[in-house]
């Protein structure tokens, strides 16, 4: 049996030679461990005499006592180095400039369109929706329009295969009204207050055409809403989109085939050289059409002409947003370039609502 002296010596001298934690482990097992040689130096204290064995067995408690605690030091002394090292390996150079980001835009037409909701969303409104492909009774019957118009001719709406349950060829849609057609036939009656925002599809394309577009269309039916709501009601819209309280509007008799009395809406503007300003002004230009709702119309959708009347109107996201953006070509909408996207673009914490207005 060793001396219980030499034996500390010899194991703190192997606790302190480790330099890494695994080291120091391979060390605890080979003294404390089950056959370490500490442990097989206590299991050899049944050999001695009593007075020896005591003498003995207090020494090596004492030697077991100094190894654990020496190990413990150790072990947090190399836990403190480990760290350090991996932070010193892991370290980021905070000095460096950060990795450049893109962040993404709301597209002015999206933007358009929520501003338009949130404005008649104050009033009243609730945002109604359609399919894109439409028959022909909801796209042209049902709003009185006659089958020789030059809006069903094909070189001004997309037919597409297959037919309706009219035996008619199904459309993609011209306007978002067919939406104003269902809102009208799937309630029992009236009152109806509905905003329709969508997309919409006709034969053209130039610096002012899209094949594809955007409306939003409104429509008002109860028993008692007359020609000075609507009036009321666009006046107080074009002021609110363009952020002019005291834009002029005026209202032109004008013709559609399911409105009646029709009118064409214009505001105020200034035009200078190449540049046009939104306000008073010596000219006007056109933003919408609108009307009373034709009395047949109301009809085909099973509501009492006699008890009830009421109003639409509808106007075109892209103008309105090229009026109020300053953007001069209908095309760079659809051109999907991010140069473009990022300067007419909006962020997305600027999304309008009614609490933070437009």
């Amino acid at each position: 049996m060793d001396e219980p002296e030499e034996l500390k010596r010899s194991l703190l001298a192997e606790v302190d030679g480790a330099n890494t934690l695994d080291d120091l482990e391979q060390v605890r097992v080979s003294a404390l461990g089950k056959k370490g040689r500490l442990t097989q130096q206590m299991k050899q204290l049944g050999q001695l005499d009593p007075e020896e064995r005591k003498r003995v067995g207090q020494a090596l408690n004492e030697v077991k006592d100094a190894v654990q605690q020496a190990i413990e030091t150790r072990k947090a002394s190399l836990a403190e180095a480990e760290m350090q090292a991996r932070l010193e390996r892991e370290r980021v150079d905070v000095t460096l400039p950060a990795r450049p980001f893109d962040m993404g835009r709301i597209h002015p037409i999206s933007r358009t369109i929520e501003e338009m909701i949130q404005i008649f969303g104050a009033m009243g409104f609730r945002v109604a929706e359609g399919p894109h492909v439409e028959d022909d009774f909801h796209n042209f019957t049902a709003l009185n329009i006659p089958p020789e118009h030059p809006a069903r001719q094909e070189h001004d709406t997309f037919y597409v295969e297959g037919t309706g349950d009219d035996g008619h060829r199904k459309v993609l849609r011209t306007h978002t009204s067919p939406v104003q057609i269902r809102a009208m036939r799937q309630l029992e009656e009236p009152p109806i207050r509905v905003i329709a925002p969508g997309r919409t599809f006709r034969s053209d394309d130039d610096a002012t055409h899209s094949p594809m577009f955007h409306q939003i269309e409104g429509l008002v039916v109860d028993r008692t809403t007359h020609m000075g709501h609507l009036k009321g009601t666009l006046i107080e819209f074009c002021r609110a989109f363009f952020g002019v309280d005291d834009l002029p509007v005026q209202f032109r008799p004008s013709y559609f085939p399911f409105t009646e009395p029709s009118a064409e809406v214009d505001i105020g503007c200034s035009k200078q050289g190449n540049e046009l300003k939104i306000g008073k002004g010596g000219d006007w230009l056109e933003i919408l059409g609108c009307g009373m709702i034709h009395p047949k119309v109301l009809e085909n959708c099973g509501i009492d002409s006699s008890q009830y009347q009421g109003y639409a109107f509808g106007m075109g996201v892209e103008r309105a947003a090229m009026l109020k953006y300053g953007i001069p070509d209908l095309r760079t909408f659809y051109e999907s370039d991010l140069r473009w996207l990022r300067h007419y673009g909006f962020l997305p914490i600027e999304t309008p609502s009614p609490v933070k207005g437009l």
